[in-house]
């Protein structure tokens, strides 16, 4: 991946990129829910990343590469959205993003139910509301700096977390009371 760029610039790149190619991979499946397309959306990201090195300001790589990957998701969502393309929003072959640990197998399994249960619900979450969500709970980003990466003001961010969280919290919701977890609330009678 050099473009004529120094050694020592390419080398820093690449040293910065393997730091955090796994939170980029893990945000990138849980944006698409495809692994073929969350590993060409981090590769695109990674090119662009390079290219634009000379750009970055030094403070905080990860969130710059989520910038990136961020805008490139968005620019291809609306690309397909503009041709007709279909967008996925159910797709049996989404992988996990982090295993449970493995000590006692009936919990283990309930683990891993659980999981595919909240990524599904987590797939049902409109988009917007749902890349909100994924930088603010699963990646651990604040308010600013989400806002920086979606372009977006801080309270939209905001809010955007919350629709999220509130659409999430019903499909859970939903999921509980279907399997005996918790008793339907008065609210929803």
């Amino acid at each position: 991946m050099r473009f004529g760029r120094s050694s020592s610039s390419a080398d820093r790149y690449e040293r910065e990129f393997r730091a955090i190619y796994s939170a980029l991979y893990g945000t990138a499946l849980r944006m698409t829910r495809d692994p073929d397309r969350a590993a060409d959306l981090v590769q695109e990201a990674s090119v662009r990343g390079y290219e634009a090195f000379d750009k970055f300001d030094g403070r905080n790589f990860k969130a710059w590469m989520l910038r990136i990957m961020t805008n490139l998701y968005i620019n291809q969502y609306r690309r397909n959205y503009r041709t007709g393309g279909q967008v996925s929003l159910e797709d049996e072959h989404v992988e996990e993003a982090a295993a449970p640990p493995a000590e006692i197998p009936d919990m283990q399994l309930f683990s891993e139910m659980l999981e595919e249960e909240v990524e599904n619900a987590l797939g049902d979450v409109p988009d917007s509301f749902r890349q909100a969500v994924i930088l603010a709970d699963i990646e651990g980003l604040s308010y600013d700096e989400i806002a920086a990466i979606v372009d977006a003001p801080v309270g939209t961010v905001r809010s955007r977390i919350a629709r999220g969280r509130a659409h999430l919290r019903q499909s859970l919701e939903r999921y509980a009371v279907e399997r005996g977890y918790i008793k339907k609330s008065f609210s929803d009678e």
